[in-house]
């Protein structure tokens, strides 16, 4: 059995087309076809079936294909270690985070990383919470970001590196607006526009209203900070944001309120595989976000 082969076999899984997979291999079709069917033979197995113009999985096919895909990663893995022993300062950083974090907190940490590293890579995987741990576990990313931080998962490991206040967002025209601060009960009759449910944030607001001795009307939901900010702004209700989710984008801003009971805060940490080595790079990235929110980081 030969690495092209694998090679081959996984691009052609991906794609579901020979053709396209010679295409991006930039070989001729036949040689991928020969290579496919001589693994074939060595197995003794079918690993496709065809389907019209495209080529299936057999059962089998798909048990292989997560095989090879594992081996070819930890080869890919081997020989990016082999180069960051040799100059970790070339070494590629696989850093996954929630989409809240990507307007701010991600471009300002790499960026000043960077200044000290600038010939590190840095390849981005954005999730929510579950597919973020997922990733980790399953070494597509080396470090996340992520928030809450999981207090209890033993395949993870990791440090929180942030706690950040939540405020009350309000239209500008809502009688609370230029309140200092509020008690989150104040808002008990009012809408609110909360992120879709499997976002973090999202049970925070809940247990907070829980606290405040209310459960939320929640008539509008949404999946990123921008779009609940406009739509209060426009007088369709309130929420509750942290303060990285203020960072301003648009002309469309809400009144911000401090809210003085219950305090409502959001942990953010990293995270990394349990029981495993990070590789020399990703220590030293690791090393420096430690020491960047402990001394640099500035909220907005």
């Amino acid at each position: 059995m030969e690495l092209r082969q694998l090679q081959y076999f996984v691009r052609v899984a991906r794609l579901q087309h020979v053709t396209k997979a010679a295409e991006e291999l930039h070989v001729a079709q036949s040689a991928v076809s020969r290579q496919i069917h001589r693994l074939e033979e060595e197995l003794g197995i079918r690993l496709f079936m065809q389907r019209g113009r495209n080529v299936q999985l057999t059962p089998v096919g798909q048990l292989f294909l997560r095989r090879a895909e594992a081996l070819l990663g930890d080869l890919d893995r081997a020989v990016m270690e082999i180069h960051e022993f040799l100059d970790p300062e070339v070494g590629e950083i696989r850093l996954g985070f929630p989409h809240s974090l990507g307007i701010h907190l991600v471009p300002q940490v790499v960026a000043a990383f960077r200044k000290l590293h600038p010939n590190v890579k840095f390849r981005f995987r954005q999730g929510m919470y579950p597919s973020l741990i997922r990733d980790v576990v399953d070494a597509e990313v080396d470090i996340a970001f992520i928030s809450p931080f999981p207090d209890k998962n033993e395949q993870v490991t990791g440090e929180v590196v942030l706690t950040e206040e939540l405020f009350a967002i309000l239209p500008d025209s809502h009688r609370l607006a230029k309140n200092d601060s509020i008690q989150l009960s104040e808002l008990k009759e009012e809408t609110f526009v909360l992120f879709d449910a499997g976002y973090s944030l999202r049970p925070i607001v809940m247990e907070a209203c829980r606290q405040a001795g209310f459960t939320p009307n929640i008539g509008f939901e949404g999946e990123e900070a921008g779009t609940i900010r406009g739509l209060v702004a426009a007088g369709m209700g309130v929420s509750l944001l942290p303060e990285m989710a203020m960072y301003e984008t648009s002309s469309m801003m809400p009144a911000v309120v401090k809210i003085r009971e219950p305090h409502v805060t959001r942990t953010i940490g990293l995270i990394r595989r349990s029981g495993e080595k990070l590789p020399l790079v990703v220590q030293m990235f690791h090393a420096f976000m430690i020491d960047f929110f402990k001394h640099q980081y500035k909220s907005l």
